[in-house]
């Protein structure tokens, strides 16, 4: 029987020895597993913190793209609307003589889309007008407020053609507020600004 322990033990401890050898070699591989992908894994982590970086980066670029080209597309809409200031090729007329020449253009404009006046006051070189305080020796400014009587289709052919209008002139204001006894029809306060050079 003590040949029986002996072996019994001889066994075991090979055994220990055994699974020992075993798990330091498991261990190990587990180790170098490790050791071979933890750079891998965190070379990973790293490029994809860096595309997210770069997707954000990306978006914001993109977006200021975006706004630089509808920047650029309203300036070149807006390119044709410079427009010269009215002449008179009469000389020698005073403030009103130069501004009534370019009021009955205005005046054509308003009869040709049916819009009827009830009243139009005039104000010329109003002191609060940039041009009048900026260069009113250059200038004549008359500023027109009208009160009008206008369908929807008349007035916004009206406003279109004074967009068109060749030469330069300020929409300072517009109320619009529908006749309360026939809704189709509009009561209007407009006031246009008129420039002609001296």
């Amino acid at each position: 029987m003590p040949e029986q322990e002996i072996d019994t033990k001889e066994i075991l401890s090979k055994l220990k020895y055994s699974v020992l050898i075993l798990v330091l070699t498991v261990a190990g591989v587990i180790a170098a597993i490790v050791m071979k992908i933890y750079p891998t894994y965190m070379a990973i982590d790293a490029l994809n913190k860096s595309y997210t970086s770069q997707t954000q980066v990306l978006a914001e670029k993109q977006t200021e793209l975006q706004d630089l080209q509808a920047a650029v597309k309203k300036q070149e809409d807006m390119s044709g609307i410079e427009k010269e200031v009215f002449e008179s090729s009469d000389t020698g007329l005073d403030a009103e003589g130069v501004i009534a020449s370019e009021f009955s253009e205005i005046l054509e404009i308003i009869r040709a889309n049916t819009i009827k006046t009830r009243s139009i006051n005039y104000e010329y070189d109003p002191k609060d007008d940039k041009f009048v305080q900026g260069a009113g020796d250059k200038f004549n400014v008359a500023r027109l407020s009208m009160e009008m009587i206008a369908t929807y289709k008349n007035f916004e052919n009206f406003l279109k053609e004074l967009y068109k209008h060749e030469h330069f002139l300020d929409i300072s204001k517009i109320e619009v507020e529908p006749y309360e006894k026939d809704k189709s029809i509009l009561l209007i306060n407009f006031e246009l600004t008129l420039y002609a050079k001296k």
